[in-house]
């Protein structure tokens, strides 16, 4: 990896506490770890990773203009629901504060939250490793973590399957683009039992 990129690290740190601080670095260690792993570019793995929650904590007004001017799609599901928008208003950020005009880093960081069909391997695994990084301790996030280092896209199958039945769970609705992502995902789904 570039260690030039490290510089995003101290980017980020104002812009968040402690805790989400971590959570953004130890996100970019997994997106590394599975950029080398599939062959993916590991420094755009990186960029995108250290980056996506880049926006989580700013004002919810500026968050929501932001997502809003991202050059993104906004399902309106997603307008509905405040904890979406800091996915895109992070593209927007990168793209517009940052200089960072690399579409697939951008992409990376809007869908983490949601996915959508046909990510590319960056895409996927910045989705991913937000999901199954190192401070992640929901039920069964040990069986997740190994599918996802197993196959990228059964690992998108198995977690936005999950992501779903959390959602359903509380009453919440989806996304067009995640769900879309799940029927496009099935295809890949290996058993496994958890």
């Amino acid at each position: 990896m570039n260690e030039d990129l490290k510089k995003y690290e101290q980017t980020i740190k104002p812009l968040m506490g402690g805790k989400r601080f971590k959570h953004s670095v130890n996100v970019a260690k997994m997106a590394v770890t599975l950029a080398e792993k599939f062959g993916a570019d590991v420094d755009k793995a990186y960029t995108a990773a250290i980056l996506h929650d880049c926006q989580k904590e700013i004002d919810p007004d500026l968050m929501l203009e932001e997502a809003k001017n991202s050059g993104f799609y906004i399902d309106p599901i997603e307008i509905d629901c405040p904890k979406l928008w800091h996915a895109p208003a992070g593209a927007y950020y990168v793209r517009n504060v940052l200089k960072i005009t690399d579409e697939e880093i951008l992409s990376a960081i809007r869908f983490h939250t949601v996915g959508k069909a046909d990510m590319t391997d960056i895409e996927k695994i910045v989705f991913l490793a937000d999901t199954v990084s190192a401070e992640r301790d929901y039920d069964d996030v040990e069986k997740y973590r190994k599918i996802v280092l197993d196959d990228l896209d059964n690992g998108m199958f198995m977690i936005l399957r999950w992501s779903i039945g959390k959602t359903i769970g509380k009453k919440d609705r989806i996304p067009a683009c995640t769900l879309e992502g799940y029927n496009f995902y099935a295809k890949y789904k290996k058993e496994y039992i958890l």
